[in-house]
């Protein structure tokens, strides 16, 4: 007795279109990251007394540091208010990167976890 499996239907040709979709997603994915390392992220912390400009890359290129908040007995606190701003700056570049990569992705399973 053979055992029969169903055809799925289309063979090749359903095999060339999987691949044409993979290539057009994946190009869609290249243009998408580019744009997301060219974007430039304004973060603010500790009331606006400190501002950072972080680009899509996670370099950061302008930081702002208000006098006010300069406190030569108080340095721990500037440091504090510093990281925060910069954490905030990385956590956001990712969230953006990985919710606009979900818009094209639907949610695959990419290998890494990456988004």
């Amino acid at each position: 007795m053979k055992a029969r499996i169903p055809n799925a239907g289309g063979g090749a040709a359903n095999m060339n279109q999987m691949i044409r979709q993979a290539q057009k997603m994946q190009e869609q994915m290249q243009e998408l990251q580019e744009e997301l390392d060219a974007r430039v992220y304004d973060i603010s912390a500790g009331g606006g007394m400190v501002k950072l400009k972080i680009s899509g890359q996670k370099v950061i290129s302008d930081l702002e540091i208000s006098e006010e908040i300069v406190d030569p007995d108080d340095v721990e606190t500037l440091a504090d208010i510093i990281t925060a701003a910069v954490n905030q700056a990385i956590k956001q570049v990712d969230d953006t990167n990985a919710a606009e990569m979900q818009k094209i992705t639907g949610g695959l399973g990419l290998p890494g976890g990456l988004f």
